[in-house]
């Protein structure tokens, strides 16, 4: 995008992740999972909000974990809400541990929607790529000692032919 001005926008590049960083990412990432929360995630890590979408839209393995984390924050909502609406809990009667707002569970939900199945659909492509790659391997595999085993016989087969031959 351009500057109003018309300005040459500058490219902008991720600063390299120090290893103290690389722990509060960890950190972070971790949250994410736990919570669906990009500001309370980086709040746990101690990092400022701008850097870690700096940080996503410049490092593509950073994105790729950062929506992982997504999915399996919304998986683990889905399951929370589910759990919710099944078992009855309402806050005040003693058994709910906090206070769960089903509405916004379900906004969350649906506002993220398209994210999630997008990174499912990735996490499928990539176990169906590696089990193709796994069969296609033991084809190979098979193909080869078939191969060894059709060369044994026919120097079998000649060896045997020259003992008649010289016998």
């Amino acid at each position: 995008m351009q500057p109003v001005d018309g300005r040459q926008a500058k490219a902008r590049t991720a600063r390299p992740i120090a290893p103290r960083d690389a722990q509060r990412i960890e950190q972070f990432l971790h949250e994410l999972a736990e919570t669906s929360n990009v500001a309370a995630a980086a709040a746990v890590a101690g990092l400022p909000v701008n850097r870690i979408y700096r940080l996503r839209r410049t490092d593509p393995d950073f994105a790729r974990q950062w929506y992982a984390a997504l999915a399996e924050g919304y998986d683990n909502l889905e399951m929370e809400l589910l759990h919710h609406l099944r078992s009855g809990e309402t806050p005040g009667d003693g058994t709910a541990p906090r206070k769960f707002d089903t509405a916004i569970a379900l906004r969350c939900l649906t506002a993220h929607r398209e994210s999630v199945a997008r990174e499912k659909g990735r996490r499928t492509l990539a176990d169906e790529v590696a089990t193709i790659a796994s069969i296609n391997a033991k084809i190979d595999d098979m193909r080869a000692r078939s191969k060894a085993g059709d060369a044994a016989v026919r120097k079998a087969r000649r060896e045997a032919a020259k003992a008649r031959g010289n016998g």
